[in-house]
């Protein structure tokens, strides 16, 4: 660990004991200042800051807790030790409950006092560094950072910007790599919650037989695997938001027990008498339209009025085609500096992603953006960096080729499956319906394929 520059303020109205105490730290490497006098400390934690506060509990003027309660004003991220050759358990308790970092009794030993300061010093570094990672994390997500200035985008800002404080569920639509995770992100993290879990879940990634349990938890002994306890996801959420990607995957038993969740306000864990309170706010995404599926009996008309108190409907990036230069230079920050500095795209390039039709939306544009960054030799992109696929004419006749090339059955099938992949950009849902399969049935080709 390192201990330059760590500053701690030693307080003790015996000389000896804080002499004795600068000199044992000061070995460590640690910066110290030694005062005798309480009130003198008190002047000095408000104008100086201390990464630490050794302090006696019984002194002259302004007492130990005094002290304490001092610092927890005036610098709340500063932890206290108090000291003391009167210990007791009343004083202890107090001491604790009032916010100290530990209680050490007099006489104490070097390497106790000593493990006892790295150990609160280190508490204080991680805190400081979740703060910063949180900040961090508010910064990346929050709305503003959002990339788009079509009137369709200010909208969506507008919207953001009204609801972030509320509690009501969302419902985010909009085709695939629209950027449903980024805006339910962007609510959490610019509104009230945002200091508590964002918690997301894909619905589709998680079978059947484990969301339930993944969802609502389930206590030790509900079935033969189940060796502990497990809080849900419901309950690791609450005082934030859980975000619900693809909900429209997920079964109709489980349909029914979410309502009841977000009616209610509680959840019972598989295998649990119990119901326990969560508090959370609810925002489902889905990239297939949930009126015609209510209507095919594929999802709970009651759970959707549920989740859709409040909607909103991302448009796709054909249809907001002015901020693709914005993204463009967005991507090229993001991906570009380090180590080739790529300061900007061509003239043509820009042109050519225009005028691309993005059946992957956003997220196919920062793929593309980041694969040409990869093969640029230049300080800008050109055409030469950007896929076949978006440079090239219209490929040959699939039957054609076909023929020509005597595919049997299966080779035509792997051919036009990805050809429809690649056509929407890689949305299985939307490929699944085109080819006539339900969902698993692609996905079990794909692994055949």
């Amino acid at each position: 660990m390192d201990n330059k520059g760590d500053r701690i303020l030693v307080v003790d109205d015996d000389p000896e004991m804080g002499r004795w105490l600068s000199e044992v730290l000061q070995g460590e490497g640690f910066s110290v200042v030694t005062l005798d006098d309480s009130v003198e400390a008190s002047k000095a934690l408000r104008r100086e800051e201390f990464d630490l506060l050794i302090t006696d509990l019984k002194m002259k003027g302004l007492k130990g807790l005094d002290l304490l309660a001092e610092t927890q004003k005036v610098a709340p991220r500063t932890p206290v030790i108090i000291i003391t050759a009167f210990g007791t358990i009343e004083s202890a308790i107090q001491a604790m409950k009032m916010g100290a970092y530990d209680y050490i009794t007099k006489p104490f030993r070097t390497d106790e006092i000593v493990l006892t300061v790295k150990k609160a010093l280190e508490n204080r570094r991680l805190k400081k560094e979740v703060e910063r990672l949180k900040k961090e994390v508010e910064s990346r997500y929050h709305f503003q950072q959002l990339i788009g200035k079509s009137s369709s985008m200010q909208k969506i800002y507008d919207l953001i910007e009204r609801i972030r404080d509320s509690s009501n569920s969302v419902l985010i639509t909009g085709e695939s790599g629209t950027g449903k995770e980024l805006v339910a992100r962007a609510i959490h993290y610019s509104g009230l919650r945002k200091d508590h879990p964002f918690i997301a879940v894909n619905c589709a990634a998680i079978p059947e037989t484990l969301l339930e349990s993944e969802l609502f938890g389930y206590k030790r002994g509900a079935f033969t695997d189940a060796k502990t306890d497990k809080k849900g996801l419901v309950a690791e959420a609450s005082g934030g938001t859980l975000f619900l990607d693809e909900i429209t995957e997920m079964p109709h038993v489980l349909q029914a027990k979410l309502l009841r969740v977000i009616e209610e306000k509680k959840v019972r864990p598989l295998g649990d008498t119990h119901e326990l309170l969560v508090d959370v706010r609810f925002i489902s995404a889905s990239n297939r339209n949930l009126k015609e599926l209510i209507l095919q009996g594929g999802f709970r008309e009651d759970l959707y009025y549920r989740l859709k108190v409040i909607d909103i409907e991302l448009p796709p990036l054909r249809e907001r085609r002015e901020d693709i230069p914005l993204l463009i230079q967005h991507f090229i920050a993001k991906f570009g500096a380090e180590p080739k500095k790529i300061s900007g795209a061509s003239e043509e390039v820009v042109m050519i992603l225009m005028n691309y039709s993005w059946p992957g939306n956003v997220r196919e544009l920062e793929n593309v953006i980041q694969r040409a960054i990869a093969l640029c030799r230049k300080e800008v992109l050109l055409p030469e960096d950007l896929p076949p696929s978006l440079t090239q004419g219209p490929d040959e006749n699939l039957v054609e080729k076909a023929l020509q090339g005597k595919y049997t059955v299966d080779q035509l099938e792997k051919e036009y499956i990805r050809k429809v992949l690649i056509e929407v950009g890689g949305n299985k849902s939307r490929a699944a319906e085109i080819l006539g399969l339900d969902r698993k049935t692609l996905y079990r080709k794909l692994e055949e394929l």
